[in-house]
């Protein structure tokens, strides 16, 4: 009965036959009998299908932890022949924001991919919810993020600081009153921004000129809103977007000031017609940690893309 328990346990984490059956590769009408063979065999229905997302009935979830302890246990076993064959076999999932997978992992991927090539590797992109939903669930083996995460769930590593700057266009004519307190984007390169004897810029500075902003929920857009708050300044906000990129590229046009990190910087191409600011509130500050789940069986694989992870972004 715990066969096809990978087909159940996607159909319980969707809560839908329909994007179960998608991200399997496989018709719904095959999905749903394959289902119906194993509740024929248990005796009883897993799912509650009356209802919108499906839910698990009693035996359902007595199931479900079932598959999860039989998985937790592969995932042991797994572990330890990876370990035992000296990075010779195995797997890595990892997983991080739309900044991390496209600039910080390839590099380090070539490198771990050179050093262990028979090792498979994943990588998965997403937002920090869905993220976190894929590392509980096994999904992802590490996840980058600076998001602090539940300490009671996960553990975690520590990677690097990285510093939120504001980013303005050099054609807004705010620069001219901020010149002395204005870094190139050598400055930020050579860490200019992160020495003791450089000063943030007042942002009150810049309060008639148009922002773009991050959407609500997310860690950059929280702590630039504190950082306003903090400052006394009630920014024009011209755009709302997803994406912190998105909002460094507005910039690139002259369309809005920005708030971007000093790790995308270091991985952008660089661009001469933007003045950066440092900040001068605990805000700006955050650290970038590697989260994988509390007792999970920690591999050697894990450990050896962190170490490289660690010197890639050091440098």
């Amino acid at each position: 009965m715990f066969s096809n328990m990978s087909y159940v346990y996607e159909v319980y984490k969707e809560g839908s036959f329909s994007k179960a059956a998608d991200n399997l590769f496989i018709s719904q009408p095959a999905l749903s009998a394959t289902v119906k063979k194993v509740e024929k065999k248990i005796g009883t229905p897993l799912f509650d299908r009356s209802r919108n997302p499906v839910r698990l009935t009693e035996c359902g979830k007595k199931y479900i932890k079932i598959v999860e302890q039989i998985m937790k246990m592969e995932e042991e076993f797994t572990g330890y022949v990876s370990n035992l064959n000296e990075l010779s076999t195995g797997s890595l999932c990892v997983g991080g924001t739309y900044l991390f997978v496209s600039y910080v992992f390839p590099k380090i991927l070539k490198k771990f991919h050179h050093l262990y090539p028979n090792v498979e590797l994943k990588m998965i992109e997403g937002h920090t919810l869905q993220l976190e939903q894929k590392l509980f669930s096994g999904e992802i083996d590490l996840l980058m993020d600076n998001y602090p995460m539940d300490e009671e769930l996960y553990e975690k590593r520590y990677v690097k600081t990285e510093n939120l700057l504001l980013a303005v266009p050099a054609e807004f004519k705010s620069n001219a009153a901020a010149k002395s307190w204005s870094l190139s984007v050598t400055d930020i390169h050579n860490g200019i921004h992160k020495k003791q004897e450089t000063y943030g810029v007042p942002l009150k500075m810049f309060e008639e000129e148009p922002f773009v902003f991050l959407k609500e929920h997310n860690d950059t857009r929280e702590r630039v809103e504190e950082i306003c708050k903090r400052a006394d300044v009630v920014p024009k906000v011209a755009w709302k977007l997803d994406q912190m990129l998105t909002t460094y590229h507005l910039t690139e046009q002259g369309m809005g000031i920005s708030f971007i990190s000093d790790t995308a910087i270091k991985y952008l191409p660089r661009d001469l017609n933007i003045y950066y600011y440092k900040i001068d509130d605990s805000a700006a500050k955050r650290n970038v940690y590697f989260y994988y789940r509390k007792n999970k069986y920690f591999t050697r694989s894990m450990e050896e893309f962190m170490k490289l992870a660690v010197s890639e972004v050091q440098l």
